[in-house]
């Protein structure tokens, strides 16, 4: 087996907050191992508050873990001191939801796209400094020429393409794409997953692309993870996940893709915008309560996740 790009192991991130006097948890991250292997792109999906942004935030560190592991090509992140982990960024880089927050106004684009390079003082001079800014910029469709213009020139998918120009400039090992495409325009979405796709392709980059839709995830993943309230609950192959979901709530999500004759939406689906409770059931699987499979061993036992068939994993008594 090659070696792994990104190793999670047993990560944990829990929120403790005060609720009717009760003191309550909120288990963003609760227990999740993942894998991603070299040149693939990983879906992580599910609801809106399932997990998916604070596991990106734990992997890059912006979250400190409770528990686990998160090695990159072997290191744990985890472990490392502020210093050594703003270096191991240069490896792992993330695109972000909102294109026009994630850009500072008052810098110039280029000095946005080479920002991880000025602080990491990986340029030999400003001429090597232009050239891979302009490189960059040519990679994501907008040219060297956008180098001098400031975010407010720009449209949202513009911002994204620099976005994703800076995120690639360092050459990393792993890209992190949180909710990338879910700010813009239908239209522009499109082109942004091509872009994303042919970079893939060009670069060999390794993508782990987070997004509540599954319609999005479906056409740009190689495997798929499904997140539930802090749990991976199945991971598959894109293509078998979707055709056939062996979890009740993967399959709920996918009856909720919308379809173009509204007449034909499964009544039962889950609505991926509308989040579950947010607090820890103390017993029995996370999804009983919603469950149209439940039976009595769901309420008092957590099923684990196991593999039912070769690179299928569920977390289900009855898969």
């Amino acid at each position: 087996m090659s070696e792994l790009v990104l190793d999670i192991r047993n990560l944990r991130k829990v929120y403790r907050v005060k609720r009717g006097g009760q003191n309550r948890e909120i288990r963003a991250v609760d227990d999740i191992s993942l894998a991603v292997r070299p040149g693939e792109t990983l879906g992580i999906v599910g609801e809106s508050g399932c997990g998916k942004s604070s596991l990106a935030r734990a992997i890059m560190g912006l979250t400190r873990a409770d528990e686990g592991e998160v090695l990159l090509n072997g290191t744990n992140l985890l472990t490392l001191d502020r210093h050594a982990l703003a270096r191991a960024r240069l490896h792992i880089r993330m695109v972000f939801q909102d294109p026009y927050a994630s850009l500072d106004p008052r810098r110039s684009v280029g000095d946005s796209v080479a920002e991880a390079g000025d602080i990491h003082g990986i340029f030999k001079d400003r001429a090597e400094r232009a050239q891979r800014v302009g490189e960059a910029l040519d990679r994501v469709g907008l040219g060297a020429r956008f180098a001098d213009r400031f975010p407010h020139e720009l449209s949202g998918g513009q911002r994204q393409r620099v976005g994703i120009a800076r995120a690639i400039l360092p050459e990393p090992k792993l890209v992190i794409a949180d909710e990338p495409v879910s700010a813009l325009d239908v239209s522009i979405q499109a082109q942004v997953l091509n872009l994303l796709g042919e970079l893939k392709a060009r670069l060999g980059l390794t993508l782990m692309f987070i997004s509540h839709d599954l319609s999005v995830v479906a056409k740009i993943s190689d495997r798929v993870a499904v997140l539930y309230m802090g749990r991976v609950v199945e991971i598959a192959p894109a293509r078998p996940l979707f055709r056939d979901p062996r979890h009740p709530y993967t399959a709920l999500l996918i009856q909720a893709i919308p379809r173009p004759d509204p007449s034909t939406r499964i009544t039962g689906a889950i609505d991926p915008d509308e989040p579950p409770s947010r607090f820890a059931r103390l017993e029995g699987c996370p999804f009983n309560d919603r469950c149209p499979r439940r039976t009595a061993l769901c309420a008092t036992d957590a099923p684990a996740l196991r593999e039912i068939e070769p690179q299928r994993f569920v977390s289900c008594h009855h898969a």
